[in-house]
């Protein structure tokens, strides 16, 4: 992909995102990865409000840039390729920010390691899980009751054709269960953010 179309498309990402949070002396790239069904979102949005983070979610970004999105591996090329663009910027102005995405991939999760490591930012990363019962019965009710807070359409079979490809996360990580209560585990990550 030609570097002038990321740029274009990080800049309407960019424009689309919800007001920036104030910049700290050092940024934060929260990285929250897991399975669909595993509360990555729900996880992001409370993390969020207690602590103001630009909250960079997969999903939403994806139907912003392609109309109609197919999933296809060219799509995910062009939508990480502008993702990647404006983590970069964020970071430089010192934005504290969170990926919320799948993330299933150590070579993938790579790169955004390298992007903090270049920025100097503090790097905090989540893997989020569920008992494979309440993730399947989550996809399922996705399609019954669609919430407005939650842009993914992966449904039963994208979840198992993910779980086959899903590697560890190499580097220390939190792991949360979003089948239980997460308060704990959000105020472990803000105190981290923090410093603490």
């Amino acid at each position: 992909m030609r570097q002038s179309q990321a740029k274009r498309d990080a800049d309407l990402l960019l424009a689309g995102l919800d007001p920036l949070p104030d910049s700290l002396d050092r940024p934060v790239l929260v990285v929250v990865s897991g399975l669909p069904g595993s509360g990555k979102s729900f996880f992001s949005r409370s993390l969020a409000r207690q602590f103001p983070l630009a909250v960079l979610e997969t999903d939403s970004l994806r139907q912003s840039l392609i109309a109609r999105p197919t999933y296809s591996a060219e799509e995910s090329h062009r939508l990480f390729a502008a993702i990647h663009l404006l983590i970069e910027r964020l970071l430089r102005g010192g934005v504290p920010l969170l990926l919320d995405a799948t993330n299933l991939v150590e070579r993938h999760r790579e790169i955004l390691y390298h992007l903090a490591e270049q920025s100097g930012a503090k790097l905090i990363l989540i893997q989020t899980r569920a008992p494979r019962e309440v993730a399947l019965r989550r996809l399922r009710a996705r399609g019954d009751r669609p919430s407005p807070e939650d842009h993914s359409t992966a449904g039963v079979e994208v979840y198992r054709r993910m779980r086959l490809v899903a590697e560890p996360i190499r580097r220390r990580h939190y792991v949360v269960d979003t089948s239980k209560d997460i308060s704990p585990a959000v105020a472990r990550v803000v105190r981290a953010i923090s410093g603490g």
